[in-house]
């Protein structure tokens, strides 16, 4: 049976001897006490100091193994194993039983599965407004590190419905930190499970393709695992669904704040701004900062406003937010806008979602992923320059290149699957990408695209 993580330090000689035996700081060891595991590298190292087997060092912590995720369908997975007060259920009958923390759900959260390779800005991916509709699996093991505050969310409100990470929520270390994760989620009404084993849940994901999963953290702590693995067969997925609307604000409103700066304070406004419209189909906050940094004056408005309403506003470019959902179905009402504006002779720049609805407006197609693109390390590649950025991304639908009308051209590729992360029109001053310039992962290597919006503004307006 394995030794438990305390008993195992003290037959080290404690914190200190454990770091002389496996050459590490007692930091490190403090971790592994938050973790309740020692690295698998450091095994033979602690078995020659202890004679241990290697058996009896398997972290005590009930996570599940790639056997467990491999369960066969109808297995007897309806009472709890020890320890667990949680449970994934996902839509092929996978039963992941972990620990809860953050809010209780309330019957069940529902959502499509992903993972997110970011090991950094979990408080900024789960605020993210096209995180709609998913439960997101933190691929990074240590999840909570840094606290949460005030000033990093990029929406009001989060719109995953709930997280799940390997071990359970690490306690803030940063001099930002104003509280802990699971106090911030508890504050937010958001569930998650921990002591899952992401490593095979992602590789489930990445091999299968996304599917329903189902977040169960009941206060009474029962479980009807046959009702659960119903919901989650009977939910109909993110394909044809438009989220838009659940994210979009009601009414306009502008915006003036610019790009935080080094320690605690944010960049002047720029003299010369130019007047932009915002179509907010969930928009991040970031995004918005680095319009105005770039020298926009930028009002926002909902998802659904029409190209009318939009134009009423005399804007000299209009821009197209990320956000989530099946971009075919908020193109409904998306593209008639759209279309006007380009119409009007506007120039537009799109991003994400907003990149995938100017490609529809343009006459191209979407399709969906077999796996979406969702962290801080994707590679894409500039045509017109052949440089290469590092990318921060979150989408599972992309937009079809086969499908794109003459006239239209590609100006990024992802260097991941080859497919399409920019394009621009050779006719109307447009275009877009299907990444997060503003995320910062470079951490400045795609910031030129706002440079860009605001050099066509002013070219379309014969100031160049």
């Amino acid at each position: 049976m394995p030794i438990s993580i305390e008993a195992l330090i003290e037959r080290l000689g404690g914190p200190e001897g454990a770091a002389q035996v496996t050459g590490v700081g007692t930091e490190a060891v403090r971790k592994w006490r938050q973790a309740r595991a020692i690295p698998a590298k450091h095994w033979p190292a602690v078995s020659r100091a202890t004679g241990l087997s290697m058996d009896e060092l398997q972290p005590d912590a009930p996570s599940l193994t790639h056997q467990d995720i491999q369960m066969p369908q109808g297995s007897p997975t309806s009472s709890a194993p020890e320890k667990a007060t949680a449970a994934l259920v996902l839509a092929d009958g996978t039963v992941l039983w972990g620990r809860g923390f953050g809010a209780h759900t309330n019957g069940a959260a529902i959502g499509e599965i992903c993972f997110s390779t970011g090991m950094t800005g979990y408080q900024e991916t789960l605020t993210d407004p096209s995180f709609a509709g998913q439960i997101i699996t933190f691929t990074f093991p240590h999840i909570g590190n840094v606290g949460t505050n005030s000033t990093d969310n990029e929406a009001p409100r989060v719109s995953a419905r709930g997280l799940v990470i390997r071990h359970d929520i690490t306690e803030p270390a940063n001099w930002r930190a104003q509280e802990s994760l699971n106090t911030w989620l508890l504050e937010r009404n958001v569930p998650g499970i921990c002591g899952i084993d992401t490593r095979a849940l992602t590789l489930r994901i990445r091999n299968g393709g996304p599917q329903t999963a189902v977040l169960c953290y009941p206060e009474s702590g029962s479980f009807d695992i046959e009702a659960l693995k119903e919901q989650a067969s009977a939910w109909p997925g993110l394909e044809g669904m438009d989220l838009a609307k659940e994210v979009t604000c009601t009414a306009p409103w502008s915006f003036s704040e610019t790009v935080w700066e080094w320690p605690d304070t944010t960049r002047a406004l720029p003299e010369h701004r130019r007047k932009v419209v915002a179509v907010d189909y969930g928009a991040k906050l970031n995004i918005l900062r680095c319009l105005t940094t770039a020298g926009c004056d930028v009002t926002v408005v909902p998802a659904t406003a029409t190209a009318e309403e939009i134009l009423a506003l005399q804007p000299e470019g209009v821009f197209l937010s990320n956000g989530p959902g099946d971009p075919a179905a908020t193109a409904e009402y998306a593209v008639p806008a759209i279309r006007g504006v380009l119409d009007a002779g506007k120039p537009v720049f799109g991003i994400c979602l907003g990149h995938q609805l100017l490609a529809l407006a343009l006459g191209a197609k979407t399709y969906k992923l077999q796996q979406g693109h969702r962290g801080a390390n994707q590679p894409v590649k500039d045509l017109s320059t052949g440089r290469v950025e590092i990318t921060s991304q979150n989408h599972g639908f992309a937009v079809d290149e086969s499908s794109l009308p003459e006239g239209v051209r590609v100006t990024h590729k992802s260097l991941f699957d080859g497919s399409n992360e920019g394009i621009a029109s050779e006719t109307l001053p447009a275009f877009s990408v299907q990444y997060h310039p503003e995320a910062s992962p470079g951490p400045s290597d795609s910031f030129y695209l706002f440079r860009r919006f605001v050099e066509l503004i002013d070219q379309h307006n014969g100031k160049v």
